[in-house]
């Protein structure tokens, strides 16, 4: 799998661009600023749909407009498909719009899966360094380029926990009343007004029974599925990361859940519970919890609340990795990833290392050489062209990029 082509409108500082794209690998050289690095965010973006920047898709459309297109054509097993992206902010665009070889799809999912590629940034330290939402992005974005349909999985799990989170807080006074009720003396509220307040009681609890039913059958397929991938991913991290740092660490990754603590210990030792076990713990933990989510508004339990804990020599990488240690352990997450998809769907994804080589020393960045050099297609931005190292950057096809201007380098 490979990009032949690809093409922006609109899209960041670009009001035009086009780059010409061939297997193996293509260097972007440009200071800082220049728009080189949106180039190889608008090539990920039509693998994924979203940016490795942001989190909105309103900066990738070009100030002053309110639409941004990007086409790439892809080739896969000789096949040759176009894809074009609609990425609208203003109202009259209406909603973002995607087709395929010029026929427009229903939804843009619709095209997850038709590219795939791996995208290593500066910004990857957080998976590392950062909050659990980071690790959480890494797994559920790895789930959807190993099988498209788990984005369908996770909008509806969104679209649930927002509902549950908006019910919570409108029915946390009623609840709360009904509780202080139960626990006071007091005689003065009226037969009929007590019977009215046990009626919306009940009512609340019932639509919040409902929610729960919905989070636990969404939540529990995609907690399923998380941990069936860390499972396959674990071998390749841990060799990804000796191989990157040269030297044996032991990396290892667990899955910190939000179920009751007898099931989450047992997840973190590697245990994959089948799909029913999971969806009957996660049930009984959110009845476990309720009085606290009624009391804070918000619910505590599901796939939102977990993380993943990353080690290094059986210590936390968050806070004891040194800042190299950090930047291996990131970048063989990223490799890691890329062996699994590799290894399940064989075919190579398209491997994008944004303004990666000035971030490692000598040792590493030599060591990054070698280990992508079978890889079918290597996009790769820099600064300087001395950042990249010459058994890559000689091989290749290398463009430099001057205030959104691209040409080739002789």
């Amino acid at each position: 799998m490979h990009l032949r082509h690809l093409s922006v409108t609109d899209f960041r500082s670009y009001p035009q661009a086009d780059l010409p794209l061939a297997p193996g690998v293509t260097t972007l050289i440009g200071l800082n600023g220049q728009g080189k690095t949106n180039l190889v965010e608008a090539a990920g973006y039509l693998a994924t749909l979203s940016s490795h920047r942001v989190a909105i898709d309103a900066p990738l459309v070009r100030a002053g407009t309110q639409q941004a297109i990007v086409r790439g054509v892809v080739i896969r097993d000789g096949r040759e498909t176009l894809i074009e992206l609609e990425i609208n902010t203003g109202r009259a665009s209406g909603r973002n719009r995607a087709r395929l070889n010029h026929s427009p799809t229903t939804h843009p999912r619709e095209v997850l899966g038709t590219l795939r590629t791996v995208l290593f940034a500066p910004e990857d330290l957080g998976l590392v360094k950062g909050d659990p939402s980071e690790r959480r992005r890494f797994l559920d974005e790895l789930l959807v380029a190993r099988q498209p349909r788990w984005a369908g999985i996770r909008s509806e799990y969104d679209k649930v926990l927002k509902q549950r989170n908006a019910l919570l807080k409108s029915a946390a006074p009623v609840l709360r009343r009904s509780a202080r009720r139960h626990h006071s003396t007091s005689t003065s509220l009226s037969t009929e007004a007590v019977d009215k307040d046990v009626d919306v009681t009940d009512s609340a609890l019932r639509t919040l029974d409902v929610w729960n039913s919905h989070l636990v059958k969404v939540g529990a397929q995609l907690l399923y599925a998380r941990l069936r991938l860390m499972r396959d991913l674990t071998p390749y991290l841990t060799e990804a990361y000796d191989e990157v740092s040269a030297a044996q660490s032991d990396a290892r990754i667990a899955y910190r859940s939000s179920l009751r603590e007898e099931a989450s210990a047992a997840i973190a030792a590697g245990v994959v519970p089948e799909l029913h076990e999971l969806h009957d713990e996660l049930l009984a933990s959110l009845k476990a919890v309720r009085v606290n989510e009624i009391e804070r508004g918000v619910s505590l339990v599901g796939p939102h609340r977990d993380d993943v804990l990353l080690t290094l020599g059986g210590l936390p990488a968050k806070g004891y990795a040194s800042h190299g240690e950090s930047w291996s352990y990131a970048l063989g997450l990223r490799l890691a990833a890329y062996q699994l998809l590799r290894h399940d769907l064989g075919d190579d994804p398209v491997l994008i290392l944004d303004d990666v080589f000035a971030e490692l020393d000598s040792g590493r960045r030599e060591r990054l050489a070698m280990l992508i050099a079978d890889c079918e297609q290597v996009l790769i931005t820099a600064a300087f062209p001395g950042d990249v190292p010459a058994t890559l950057s000689d091989s290749g096809t290398t463009y430099q990029v001057t205030l959104g201007q691209v040409v080739r380098a002789d």
